[in-house]
C-alpha cells in the first residue's frame, strides 16, 4: 500500500481522534503543560498505544461481525437482569455522557472562535450547533466523514504550527517520555488518559467500519486507518502540552482553555494565538458532531434500534444530544453534576466494556480466525487494569477521597 492509499484508507479513525481531541482534551494537556512542563509527555504516549489497542479490537469487532458495539452487548446476556443492567449502563453513560459533554464541546469551539472574531461566544456556540446538525440530518455518512477528516487535518496543522512557532526544547521533549509522577501531578495523569481513552469512541468505531468498509478483506486497511489517526491524535496533544510547557513557568495554573489563547500572545506573538484559537474551535467542532453520533450509535445499539443515520429514532437520539449542549450553550450554563454524573459513570462503563471487549474478542464462534493473539490479549489485559483504576479514582472521586 503506496503512501497515496494509506492517506485515503484515512476515515473512520480520524473519527475517533476528532472525538477524543476535544476542548477537554485541549484543556488538560494546556493546564499540564503549565503546572508540570514536559514530565508528563510519557503519559500521552502510553495513552495513544491504550487507545490504539482497544479501539483496534473495536473495529475489527465491528468488520468482522458486522455488529456495533451496543448490539455485540445486548446479545452476549441471555440473563434478562444483565441484559437489562447493561443496556442501561450503556444508555446512561454513553447517552446521558454524550450530552453532559456537549455543551463543553460546543462552548469550547466557540470560544475559540470569540478569540479570533471578538463575537460573543454565546452567538456562536447555537450557530455551531445548527451546522453540526445539518451535516448530521444529511445522514450521508462519507460526506459527514470526509469533513470530520478536513477539521481534524486543519486542527492538527494549527497546534503543530503553534508548537513549531514557540519553539520548545527539544531535549525536554525527549526526556519527557521517561516515565516520572511529580508530586501532585496523578490527577492531571487521570485526565489524560481519561480524555484520550474514551468509551463511547469504542461504539462509534465499531459502527463507522461498517459505513466505510465491506468485511475482513478490509481489515488491513482499517488497522491502518486506525495507528495512523490515532497517532495523529496524539501529536496534537502533545504539540498542545509542549506549547503550554515552553511558555510558561512550570506552576503556572490556568484558569480555562479560552484564557490560554490570550496568554500566548504576549508571550508568542499573534499568529501563535490565532492558530491556537483556531485548532480550538476545530476540535470543539469535531467534538460537538461526533458525541452525538457516538451517542445514537451506542444508544440504538443497545436498545435493538436499526442504525441508520436516516431513521427517525437514530436522529432523535443525537438531536437530543446535540439540543442538550445548544441549549446550555446558548445561555452559558455548565450542567456541572450531569458532567460529574457522566464521568463517574463512563469510568464505570469503561472497565467493563474493555473486559467484554476481550472477552468477545476470543470467541471464535464469532470471529474464527480473527480472535485476538496473545499479545492483543496481554496489552488488552494491561489497558484494562489501568481503566479499571480509572475508573476506581471516578468513584473515589464521587465520595470525596480524591
Amino acid at each position: 500500500m503506496g503512501i497515496v492509499d494509506r492517506l485515503r484508507a484515512i476515515g473512520p479513525g480520524a473519527m475517533v481522534a476528532a472525538a477524543f481531541i476535544g476542548p477537554g482534551t485541549v484543556t488538560t494537556a494546556s493546564v499540564t503543560g503549565a503546572r508540570f512542563g514536559y514530565a508528563l509527555i510519557w503519559t500521552i504516549a502510553f495513552s495513544v498505544v491504550a487507545t490504539i489497542v482497544l479501539q483496534e479490537m473495536s473495529a475489527r469487532l465491528g468488520l468482522v461481525t458486522r455488529e456495533g458495539l451496543g448490539e455485540a452487548l445486548r446479545n452476549r446476556f441471555d440473563n434478562p437482569t444483565l441484559r437489562y443492567a447493561s443496556v442501561a449502563l450503556v444508555v446512561s453513560a454513553i447517552g446521558i455522557g454524550t450530552a453532559a459533554y456537549e455543551t463543553g464541546n460546543i462552548l469550547g469551539g466557540a470560544a475559540g472562535l470569540e478569540t479570533i472574531t471578538g463575537v460573543s461566544a454565546s452567538l456562536w456556540g447555537p450557530l455551531m450547533g445548527l451546522i453540526a446538525g445539518a451535516l448530521l440530518w444529511t445522514g450521508q455518512y462519507k460526506l459527514i466523514e470526509r469533513a470530520l477528516v478536513g477539521l481534524v487535518a486543519i486542527m492538527g496543522v494549527s497546534f503543530l504550527v503553534d508548537a513549531i512557532l514557540i519553539g520548545p526544547d527539544l531535549g525536554a521533549v525527549a526526556a519527557g517520555f521517561v516515565p516520572s509522577v511529580p508530586e501532585g501531578s496523578a490527577f492531571l495523569i487521570t485526565g489524560l488518559v481519561g480524555t484520550t481513552v474514551v468509551g463511547y469512541n469504542l461504539f462509534l468505531h465499531a459502527s463507522s467500519v461498517q459505513e466505510r468498509w465491506s468485511g475482513p478483506d478490509d481489515l488491513r486497511e482499517c488497522r491502518t486507518d486506525t495507528v495512523a489517526s490515532i497517532v495523529l491524535g496524539g501529536f496534537i496533544t502533545l504539540s498542545i502540552l509542549v506549547s503550554a510547557a515552553a511558555v510558561f513557568p512550570v506552576g503556572t495554573e490556568i484558569s480555562d482553555v479560552g484564557t490560554m489563547a490570550e496568554q500566548l500572545e504576549p508571550v508568542a506573538g499573534t499568529y501563535a494565538k490565532v492558530f491556537f484559537s483556531i485548532g480550538l474551535f476545530a476540535a470543539g467542532f469535531t467534538s460537538a458532531t461526533t458525541a452525538p453520533l457516538a451517542g445514537a450509535y451506542a444508544t440504538a445499539g443497545a436498545l435493538g434500534w436499526e442504525r441508520d443515520l436516516s431513521s427517525t429514532k437514530f436522529r432523535a437520539v443525537w438531536m437530543t444530544i446535540l439540543g442538550t449542549g445548544v441549549v446550555f450553550s446558548a445561555v452559558g450554563f455548565s450542567p456541572v453534576q450531569a458532567i460529574l454524573f457522566a464521568q463517574v459513570a463512563n469510568g464505570i462503563l469503561l472497565p467493563i466494556i474493555a473486559l467484554f471487549l476481550i472477552l468477545v474478542m476470543n470467541d471464535s464462534t464469532k470471529l474464527d480466525s480473527y480472535v485476538n493473539s496473545t499479545v492483543q490479549n496481554v496489552l488488552g489485559g494491561l489497558v484494562t487494569l489501568v481503566v479499571v483504576w480509572l475508573g476506581v479514582r471516578s468513584l473515589l472521586s464521587l465520595v470525596g477521597v480524591f
